[in-house]
């Protein structure tokens, strides 16, 4: 597939106006580059379609880090500092092995019935069992904003339509009722988690309560999503591509010193995001093409990653490739929750090589019909 995409040129125009980017070294340039922003409210402001871009759900998740620019990007950065820096990632350690053990403690119970579903109750409830901790989010709320987040994620869609853009508006309204209260809640009673901590960050920032509560339900709706929808797909994702070849999983089992060399080749070879969009900020050039200022472009991360220009035979699965992917980003937008997401990976592959070594598939994941996220919705496993 991506050799045929390549081949239509490392900048393909798109029937609404932007253009898709297929080579490495552009899409780095891209993510990397100062001219090229994210689609922020100025942007969307000036475009014609304006039901698209009003779309309430679309409005929310503008409000977030990852679709503002310098300099309102550089302020809320700065409020919240490294989240995961490597103290951060020391102490969350024990807590995600505690959350893997038990979840696998149950997905082996099933095993042992027959073959069981991986997605849903282990590879969605990780990452939101490691970020509710993190936040104090109450245990049992947790698979209702794994669900609510599986609809707004419409919203970060490339070209959503109008049922989904319902979807989405509908679980925006409540995740937006939910954490105000959270925050509300939180107030009350602060502690030594996360959240009541950016909660005296941002009184003594922000002398406006109402602003101030503004930016914190922001901060916590967004680190809430986008650590369950990418991470959910790149755990259900690693573990499909080990287990398509059992010489693989078996090999990985007897040399375990290699699960993080596993980890970025399922990144690079299969990311749980597809494209990425960007807008320039000045008339410019790319790839040889003019292209005025206000301008989209997409990158394609997929396509980038199987450049093989960057990567000898990127139609290989190769654990020991130690080749280079952008599956995280770049620039002031590279993934927040990289190094967390790798942390929970590294986590659940140890346990599972060595609990399960037998572990196999009998077919092939179920996905969700996406554009951007590549969700997979099952992924059945037998031992």
């Amino acid at each position: 597939m991506w050799n045929e995409i390549r081949s239509l040129g490392e900048a393909v125009p798109t029937p609404w106006g932007g253009w898709l980017l297929t080579g490495f070294d552009v899409c780095n340039q891209v993510l990397r580059g100062r001219d090229w922003l994210v689609p922020d409210f100025a942007w969307q402001a000036r475009q014609p379609d304006t039901e698209r871009w009003q779309a309430p759900a679309t409005q929310e998740m503008s409000r977030t880090l990852s679709r503002l620019n310098p300099p309102m990007h550089t302020h809320q950065r700065r409020g919240i500092g490294n989240l995961f820096d490597r103290a951060a990632l020391t102490r969350l350690g024990p807590m995600v092995d505690g959350h893997t053990t038990h979840l696998l403690d149950e997905l082996a119970e099933r095993l042992a019935r027959g073959p069981a579903d991986f997605v849903r109750p282990v590879g969605e409830m990780l990452p939101i069992a490691t970020i509710g901790d993190w936040l104090g989010i109450p245990p049992e709320d947790h698979r209702y904003l794994v669900e609510l987040t599986h609809d707004q994620a419409h919203a970060q869609e490339l070209l959503p339509n109008k049922s989904q853009l319902a979807l989405s508006e509908e679980a925006t309204r409540q995740l937006r009722g939910y954490f105000t209260q959270l925050i509300a809640e939180r107030r009350t009673a602060t502690g030594e988690d996360v959240l009541s901590s950016w909660i005296r960050t941002w009184d003594e920032l922000e002398p406006d309560r109402e602003s101030a509560d503004e930016i914190l339900y922001t901060l916590t709706m967004f680190v809430t999503v986008a650590a369950l929808e990418t991470t959910t797909t790149l755990l259900s994702t690693v573990v499909w591509r080990l287990l398509q070849d059992p010489a693989r999983w078996d090999w990985l089992r007897r040399n375990p010193e290699h699960i993080d060399s596993a980890l970025d080749e399922a990144l690079r070879y299969d990311p749980p995001i597809q494209l990425n969009t960007r807008i320039a900020a000045v008339d410019t050039e790319l790839a040889g093409i003019p292209l005025a200022k206000d301008t989209m472009v997409h990158v394609m991360y997929g396509a980038a990653n199987h450049d093989p220009r960057a990567n000898d035979n990127p139609g290989d699965f190769d654990i020991l490739r130690g080749g280079n992917h952008l599956t995280f980003g770049g620039g002031i937008h590279y993934c927040l929750g990289a190094q967390l997401a790798r942390l929970e990976a590294r986590a659940l592959l140890g346990q599972l090589l060595e609990r399960f070594p037998t572990l196999h598939t009998p077919g092939a994941p179920h996905y969700a019909s996406r554009m951007v996220f590549r969700r997979i919705i099952s992924l059945e496993l037998a031992v």
